[in-house]
């Protein structure tokens, strides 16, 4: 006999956030982001809460997209009748073993709301999909092991290296999920390979001041906005404006005027004491607008109240996410050496974005303009540059 309720298939994918009732204790949940999950809610029988009332407990059945209406409603059911049995359902229910790319599918879908943008959460579902889901999608996910793990791995460890990189910390994300809901036991696979040195090591490729490749840049942007930390809003803004790291941990709200989307940084904060003018981007706005809501007097607050980010917080998040041989001011470096191979901008436009003196000391006397208009467009452009899809 199919089972009814008060749900149809057209609601469950056009339903807007809250919510929604099927009946029975069984709810559709719409994220904002529009991220979409079913759980149930039951009372079991002879089992008391912590402040002695009758037990009532929510229980996920899985995302909306993985788990049909019908489905929903079968596994419901089952967990009715476990709790009116005075069974918890968390400790009786029939474990049934989703694959690797439908719990990777599910925790996307959970995590979105996390993300700073559609596109990233995107791109954290597109590495998977091009390099894990073809070899062990259809794994039960308990299944997977070490020779998986390097079967995805091992193919674009060299070649690909930061993507490899990607794809690894994915992999385990998802495994760590698996035993968290009781599918797995042990180590994470994982952790063994990688400690197990059995991939062979990747040298970076490291440019002068210890710069990360431009190349590489945009990978690991993507990578740092998943972190919501200050010391990660700082460093893409680092990133971003091409600026020294105290110009940018010292930045004081009366410096930016956001109308004009003008950054100015006066001359006594300077290298080389002169003013420097630093046209903002759409990516630069954002950054600047959720910072707005700390209320401090300088854009990126420390620990300590009033009180600008440390000079190492910065560095330290680069070691932390595995970029030990790069500095924060080598981006500095990544975006002349982009700007020139890639952008073709113009020398003197090039460097007057780094806020360096260039030419003879005639020429500097003739040059009259800080190039703005130009280096709008020139950060503009890098800006898209370290945003773009992989």
């Amino acid at each position: 006999m199919a089972l009814s309720g008060k749900l149809t298939k057209k609601q469950v994918d056009s339903l807007g956030p809250g919510r929604h009732g099927d009946g029975a204790g069984l709810y559709l949940v719409v994220d904002s982001s529009g991220a979409r999950r079913w759980i149930v809610r039951v009372t079991v029988k002879g089992q008391k809460n912590r402040k002695g009332g009758p037990l009532r407990t929510d229980f996920g059945l899985g995302g909306a997209g993985v788990v049909t209406l019908h489905e929903a409603r079968e596994r419901a059911l089952e967990y009715r009748r476990m709790a009116k049995n005075g069974l918890n359902p968390r400790f009786n229910a029939k474990v049934d073993m989703p694959t690797f790319e439908e719990l990777a599918r599910q925790v996307h879908i959970d995590r979105l709301p996390t993300w700073k943008n559609h596109k990233h959460g995107q791109q954290w579902v597109n590495t998977l999909r091009d390099y894990a889901f073809p070899k062990i999608g259809r794994m039960p996910v308990d299944s997977i092991g070490q020779p998986e793990v390097l079967m995805c791995l091992s193919p674009i460890w060299t070649a690909k290296h930061e993507t490899a990189r990607r794809l690894a910390q994915r992999i385990k994300t998802i495994l760590d999920v698996a035993k968290s809901r009781g599918y797995r036991e042990g180590e994470n696979p994982v952790n063994a390979v990688q400690d197990a040195g059995v991939l062979p090591k990747v040298k970076a490729k490291v440019l002068h001041h210890n710069a990360m490749p431009w190349r590489d840049v945009p990978a690991f942007y993507a990578e740092l906005e998943c972190r919501t930390a200050t010391a990660a809003n700082a460093l893409e803004f680092t990133i971003l404006t091409a600026c020294r790291t105290s110009e940018v941990l010292e930045m004081t709200w009366d410096e930016v005027d956001l109308d004009a989307r003008l950054w100015t940084i006066p001359a006594g904060r300077m290298k080389g004491g002169v003013r420097h003018r630093v046209p903002l981007s759409d990516e630069m706005l954002r950054i600047l607008t959720g910072m707005k809501a700390l209320e401090s007097k300088y854009v990126f607050e420390g620990q300590r109240r009033h009180r600008p980010l440390s000079n190492m917080s910065m560095l330290m998040l680069l070691r932390r996410m595995g970029r030990d041989g790069f500095t924060v001011h080598g981006f500095r470096s990544s975006f002349r050496d982009w700007a020139s191979e890639s952008a073709g901008a113009p020398r003197e436009i090039a460097e007057a974005a780094l806020a360096h003196t260039f030419g003879s000391e005639v020429e500097r006397a003739y040059a009259r303009s800080d190039l703005l208009e130009q280096r709008r467009e020139l950060m503009h452009r890098w800006s898209e540059f370290l945003m773009r899809m992989e």
